[in-house]
Parts: structure tokens; C-alpha cells; sequence
């Protein structure tokens, strides 16, 4: 894939991950061309990464993105057909304020995205923990019943990827140690994930 060239070409580092990002693209698309949904979940700039990504995949990247066409043929609202944008069905799960508080105070706040995932995930969605060590509970929780619910298990981590990386079915670890670095490489690989989506949807 050329974004994946592009990227190996700005970030040498990232060439040994280059196996890993290719499976991590093939399985989305396959996921959403099938009509499934993907489920992001991380803590504190792994969440801003899951809100991130989200923002990329739900309206227009890079690419102008068309309505499907069973949208186009059922809409009554012409002025929708110039407002809308193309989209992927991505959902974070660390914006629910009130679920989070309240799960936190009456149960566990380790389990919060893993409640969520059970609520949502269903067989053939995608759930997308994003953990720099690999460790955190939550995310290892979350997909962890992702796995029960029949969702494919995805992961973006660090250097050894930690638990999470015997957990997830594809698990990009990215040569880094320290936090600010391995985010510093999230970025370009799920903004390279997300052109690829894009081009291969609407390119």
C-alpha cells in the first residue's frame, strides 16, 4: 500500500510495524465493508488519540467522501445531500461522562470500557484498545470481553506491547520505550491506517 510506503518513508523506525499496519487496514475494511463497527478505547492521550482517530474516520479526511447511494435514493431532505459526508461507523468509548462516573462509583472503574464493550461489540466488529505499556487493565478488561463477544481484537502499544499484545489479533507495537515517544508514533500510523481506509472506500 503506498500510504504505508509513505509512512516507512518519513518514519524508518516504523518498518519493522509495517506487517502489522497492513493486517490492521486489510481487517477494518473488511470489518466495515461487512457493515461492522469499530469500538476505540485509551487513557489520557490514548483517549485524545481514540477521539482522534474517530474525528478522521466518521467525515472526510483527506479525500472528498459521497453518500451511499441507498442514502441518496431514500432521503426527503435535499439539503442533507450537501451537508453530509461520507463516514465509518467508529465509536469511542471515553466520552460517556455519565456511564463512566457512575459504573466507577457503583463497580469497578477497571471494567468501565469492558461494560461498554459488552453492551456494544457483537461477532465480526473490531475493538481497538490503545495503550502505550500494554498494561492497563481497562484496555486489557475491554478486550479481553471482546474476545467473548466475538469481536476481532486490535492494538496500537509500545516497544513489547505488554499483555495486550497476546491478547489482540493484530498488535502494532510501535520501537519505542517512553510514553511521549510511542504517542509520538501512534500518530502517523493511525492517520496512515485512516488514509488507507479512506482511499479504499472512496479513492
Amino acid at each position: 500500500m503506498d500510504s504505508i510506503e509513505i509512512l516507512v518513508g518519513r518514519y524508518p523506525a516504523l518498518a519493522v510495524c509495517q506487517p502489522d499496519i497492513h493486517d490492521m487496514i486489510i481487517t477494518l475494511a473488511r470489518c466495515f465493508k461487512s457493515g461492522k463497527r469499530l469500538y476505540i478505547c485509551g487513557n489520557g492521550g490514548s483517549a485524545a488519540d481514540a477521539l482522534h482517530m474517530t474525528g478522521e474516520l466518521v467525515k472526510t479526511f483527506i479525500i472528498e467522501r459521497t453518500l451511499d447511494e441507498d442514502f441518496v435514493r431514500k432521503t426527503s431532505d435535499p439539503t442533507l445531500l450537501g451537508n453530509l459526508q461520507g463516514a465509518l461507523p467508529v465509536f469511542p468509548l471515553v466520552e460517556n461522562t455519565s456511564l463512566a462516573t457512575a459504573f466507577a462509583n457503583d463497580c469497578n472503574a477497571d471494567y468501565i470500557y469492558a461494560q461498554q464493550v459488552y453492551a456494544y461489540a457483537r461477532e465480526g466488529d473490531c475493538v481497538l484498545g490503545i495503550s502505550t505499556s500494554g498494561n492497563a487493565a481497562n484496555i486489557i478488561h475491554a478486550l479481553n470481553t471482546a474476545k467473548g463477544r466475538g469481536a476481532v481484537t486490535l492494538g496500537l502499544s509500545g516497544l513489547t506491547g505488554g499483555k495486550m499484545k497476546g491478547i489482540c489479533d493484530i498488535c502494532v507495537c510501535v520501537p519505542e520505550k517512553d510514553v511521549h515517544r510511542i504517542q509520538e508514533l501512534h500518530l502517523p500510523v493511525y492517520h496512515t491506517i485512516c488514509q488507507a481506509l479512506e482511499e479504499y472506500f472512496w479513492g
